[in-house]
């Protein structure tokens, strides 16, 4: 018998399966391979070879900038720039023009900054300079000024070199200026969006001079340190304007009746109010506050040393809406004032009670059973003990908290505070039971607050 090849047979299958199966293919398909072919191209290898695949023409990469490049690119900046504050941001904008025009391109850079200007500075620069000056400012859209030491002429220079401050400054603060009644009207009259106003130190403005020229569209005044402002200050401010909603007065010879011209236009519109260091208040000015204003969310009555605990109670139980409340340097609140505030405010998130010296801890632990407080002031408390402390710690809201100053603390006591996991402020400075131990034991076990040494 003669030998046959593998060759052979495979020729022989092929064209005899070939003859079989023609036209069994599926027309509009393409065809996949038969079975003679699969058994071909595994004996013999392909029939024919699949012509050479020609590979994509890749688009060229872009050159990697140098550094000098780089530090200008605009998309960088946008996000380096993230990192900084307005304050900060007023240093990067001299590096280089390019980093001052990004950052002039955008008010968003300088929110929430103002200008200041010390007009005893600013009487030896030219003009050309301030204009060029004040131009910067509207290209930024800063919208608050604060003028230092300025007198009348500085406030008409003013007018004169910035005309449009009239349609573009929204807040100006005069402090430790000269300015008299006659300065005051000029720039209010200019000013014709100014909605916030502070004077601060400015002795030779009157009584008469706010009732000349306050202005309705005013929604935030402060008046602090300026020897003329009295009770007839705080009647014009109830009288001419009716949609204040923060007010700030720091004035000795403020008495109780001052507190009782708020009237109905002020109840609805009024949310903060601050008395700093106003001596002559008693517990019935305390009654005209909550009589004439039960919508505030915002009380402080610090240094408004007459007040006691019968006052505390007057708000506690007739301000319901409460979110803030400073008690600091009121000596004649004790722990009876802090019960009545656990009981009725609710809602409090902030209470600040520093150098009231006769708080201890039992009015710590009627603080602790207010759900809502998120921060606590409790600064030179000097009867804080160790046991109050271990009352703050079941407090699961309480964010922010400062003993500074409370001599009575031990490293024992405040060690506990690690407690307070959600904590992200602490301070403990003048602490003598500090030590550099329990700040590295407080820092170990609290990685995300900020301790203040």
């Amino acid at each position: 018998m003669s030998s046959v090849s593998a060759q052979g047979v495979v020729e022989r299958a092929s064209a005899e399966l070939s003859r079989r199966i023609t036209g069994l293919g599926l027309r509009g398909r393409k065809r996949s391979p038969g079975v003679v072919e699969r058994v071909a191209n595994a004996l013999c290898g392909p029939a024919t070879t699949a012509p050479p695949r020609i590979p994509r023409r890749r688009r060229p990469s872009p050159r990697p900038l140098v550094w000098s490049q780089f530090i200008i690119e605009e998309r960088f900046l946008e996000k380096f720039f993230l990192y900084f504050n307005g304050s900060e941001r007023r240093t990067l904008a001299q590096v280089c023009t390019k980093w001052r025009d990004v950052l002039y391109s955008s008010p968003r850079w300088w929110n929430g900054l103002v200008a200041v200007l010390d007009c005893r500075e600013l009487r030896s620069e030219t003009g050309c300079c301030m204009q060029r000056f004040y131009n910067s400012v509207v290209r930024r859209g800063i919208r608050g000024f604060v003028l230092i030491s300025a007198t009348d002429d500085d406030i008409n220079e003013l007018i004169k070199q910035f005309p449009l401050s009239a349609h573009h400054i929204h807040a100006i603060g005069l402090k430790g200026c000269t300015i008299t009644d006659r300065g005051l009207e000029s720039i209010l009259d200019h000013l014709q969006v100014l909605f916030e106003l502070e004077l601060t130190g400015c002795n030779e403005i009157t009584e008469a001079g706010l009732w000349a020229c306050l202005t309705p569209r005013i929604v935030s005044l402060t008046l602090t340190d300026c020897i003329n402002i009295a009770d007839e200050a705080v009647g014009a401010v109830a009288q001419l304007l009716p949609s204040l909603y923060e007010f700030s007065l720091q004035a000795y010879h403020v008495t109780d009746a001052a507190l009782g011209y708020f009237s109905p236009k002020q109840s609805a519109s009024l949310s903060i109010l601050r008395l700093h260091s106003c001596w002559e208040l008693t517990n019935h000015g305390v009654v005209n506050i909550v009589h004439s204003l039960p919508n505030l969310t915002v009380l402080s009555l610090s240094g408004c040393s007459k007040v006691t605990d019968e006052g505390v109670e007057l708000l506690a139980e007739n301000l319901p809406r409460l979110r803030s409340l400073d008690l600091s340097w009121c000596p004649r609140v004790t722990d009876n004032a802090l019960e009545y505030i656990a009981c009725d405010l609710n809602q409090l998130e902030e209470l600040t009670l520093d150098r009231c010296v006769h708080i201890t801890d039992i009015g710590v632990g009627y603080i602790s059973t207010m759900q809502s407080l998120a921060a606590l002031f409790l600064r030179w408390c000097s009867q804080v003990r160790d046991f109050g402390v271990q009352h703050l710690c079941g407090m699961r809201s309480l964010q922010l908290l400062s003993l500074a100053g409370c001599p009575l603390l031990t490293s024992g006591g405040l060690s506990s505070l690690i407690q307070l996991r959600q904590l992200r402020e602490l301070e403990l400075t003048n602490c003598p039971g500090a030590s550099p131990e329990l700040f590295d034991y407080l820092h170990e076990h609290l990685p995300r607050c900020l301790i203040i040494e």
